[in-house]
């Protein structure tokens, strides 16, 4: 890989990376609402309105975070000759994967 498209991949994951920090720091903050909210016994909708807010916004998080791992440390231990490192990471993919579902 040249140079110069390594530098626009850096800079592609520094803005990936970047977007999933701000996903988690929206998430916080809305998390603090929905708990100020829960002790303010404010109605049960708008609450729940908040929590799925929040649910979507770290589901889209963990997107991020899955495609980059993907792109980045999944291919570079794919593209080793260790047979025991892509199984490794293959299961560490599976779980996370099976994680997410539930």
């Amino acid at each position: 890989m040249g140079i110069d498209k390594l530098i626009i991949k850096n800079k592609i994951m520094s803005g990936q990376k970047q977007k999933t920090l701000i996903n988690f720091k929206k998430a916080q903050s809305l998390l603090a609402k929905v708990i100020n909210m829960s002790e303010q016994n404010e109605y049960c909708i708008n609450i729940m309105q908040q929590n799925l807010a929040i649910i979507g916004l770290l589901k889209s998080a963990h997107q991020m975070l899955m495609e980059g791992h993907l792109d980045t440390c999944f291919k570079k231990a794919i593209g080793t000759a260790s047979q025991k490192r892509k199984e490794e990471m293959i299961e560490e993919i599976l779980k996370v994967t099976k994680l997410a579902g539930k």
